[in-house]
């Protein structure tokens, strides 16, 4: 059946250049738009904070917006509005990172001022109190919700005390950290060494390039490599917790993003959870009505992936809904329909249609590509890969590949029984 065609003017030519302290810059103009983004992402991700300083690469990441260069933290502030910004920064396991989408004429001002944000950030000690403040009420939140509970345990049993972490830490590391330690984890991870910069949108790319390249040539520093660490084993884990309602997360072993089979894989996961005609939300919900909402994705470290789940339902379906989701999941293997493939491959090929429309999601993608894959993958190969699967390849996948060894957490009155 035919399948939509990516934006008709898309140019796909992506300028590589590496800058000798070790600064990856990518940027991908797209004429088109009327918007630029930039991000930029070094190693300095919650997998390499100390051990009892849980939350501290979230709270350097903090830190550094307040104040930078010849800049105070009102002034950062009124800058970012000034542009039009719309920024944010964050760390996920591996990264940390900083960036913005804004209106193109933007973003040769905003790059200059995210130069002063990650080479000469003050961190000022007088407003640490207030940002770890700002954290331990992320923390708290967290806790308050139980989706988010169930899912950070099944990630912390899935890849380990460390990888497994979650990116917001908790209270006892934060209220452990002190301003040495943010100041030595910003010496530390906030280095050029593996770092990333990707541009899209509507900008001038050897401008952009020269530019960046003055303002970060200077950078210096390498990066202390991380002990490997190995995953969890599989283990049923219940939290016990009054509530009308019983939130059930289950995770798996799976292949990372690099790996030659990850979109067989992935077409699996589709088929199975993308859309509401995906056979977890039609037959597990709707079908069955087990539960108010049903949910399979891919995760991917460096080396390792992972399959996560989630179900929201009652006490009094939960142990069903387990059964049935685990089930449903397993049965792959037994058949898939071409129609349920051609589905999932238009809502894939709509998305990368989407993506030719938002810089901020191209710049995502470059900076994902770039630290799983050590290359950049272009929308026409991605869309022939998707376009060229098979019944067959995908279960030929799933057949040497059989989900197992589950880790599963439960919150809710009871635990379940787990096979």
């Amino acid at each position: 059946m035919p399948h939509p065609s990516l934006h008709p003017t898309a140019e796909e030519t992506v300028r590589l250049v590496r800058l000798d302290n070790g600064l990856t810059i990518l940027a991908q103009p797209m004429p088109w738009l009327r918007t630029a983004a930039f991000a930029l992402a070094c190693r300095g991700g919650v997998q390499t904070e100390p051990e009892g300083r849980q939350g501290l690469a979230g709270l350097v990441c903090e830190m550094a917006q307040r104040g930078a260069g010849p800049y105070s933290s009102r002034d950062v502030v009124s800058l970012q509005d000034n542009l039009g910004l719309d920024h944010s920064a964050g760390v996920s396991t591996s990264l940390a990172s900083f960036g913005a989408a804004m209106p193109g004429p933007s973003l040769s001002d905003a790059l200059s001022l995210y130069a002063e944000i990650i080479l000469r950030p003050h961190l000022p000690e007088d407003q640490l109190d207030d940002a770890r403040m700002g954290a331990i009420h992320e923390v708290r939140a967290m806790r308050d919700e139980p989706t988010q509970q169930v899912i950070l345990n099944v990630k912390g049993m899935q890849y380990g005390p460390r990888d497994g972490r979650a990116t917001c830490g908790d209270e006892r590391g934060l209220e452990a950290i002190t301003i040495d330690d943010v100041r030595r984890f910003y010496a530390e991870r906030f280095r050029p060494d593996e770092a990333i910069l990707a541009i899209a949108g509507n900008f001038d790319p050897d401008a952009t390039i020269d530019q960046v390249s003055e303002l970060f040539g200077d950078w210096r520093g390498t990066l202390i490599p991380l002990p490997d660490e190995g995953g969890g084993a599989p283990e049923y884990r219940h939290l016990q917790h009054d509530s009308s309602q019983t939130h059930i997360a289950l995770s798996f072993d799976s292949v990372p993003l690099v790996d030659p089979d990850y979109f067989r894989m992935r077409a699996g996961v589709g088929i199975l959870s993308d859309g509401m005609s995906s056979r977890l939300f039609d037959r597990v919900r709707e079908q069955r009505g087990l539960c108010y909402t049903v949910s399979l994705s891919t995760h991917s470290l460096l080396e390792r992936g992972a399959i996560i789940g989630y179900a929201g339902t009652t006490p009094q379906r939960a142990q069903e809904t387990l059964d049935v989701t685990l089930r449903e999941i397993e049965a792959l293997v037994d058949g898939i329909e071409e129609a349920e493939l051609d589905r999932w491959k238009v809502r894939m090929q709509s998305g990368l249609i989407l993506e030719q429309e938002s810089s901020w999601s191209r710049v995502s993608s470059l900076i994902s590509d770039w630290y799983h894959r050590g290359r950049v993958v272009t929308m026409d190969e991605l869309e022939r890969r998707i376009e060229r699967l098979t019944v067959d390849q995908i279960l030929g996948y799933w057949k040497a590949h059989p989900p197992g060894g589950y880790r599963i957490v439960t919150l809710g009155q009871q635990p379940l029984e787990v096979r």
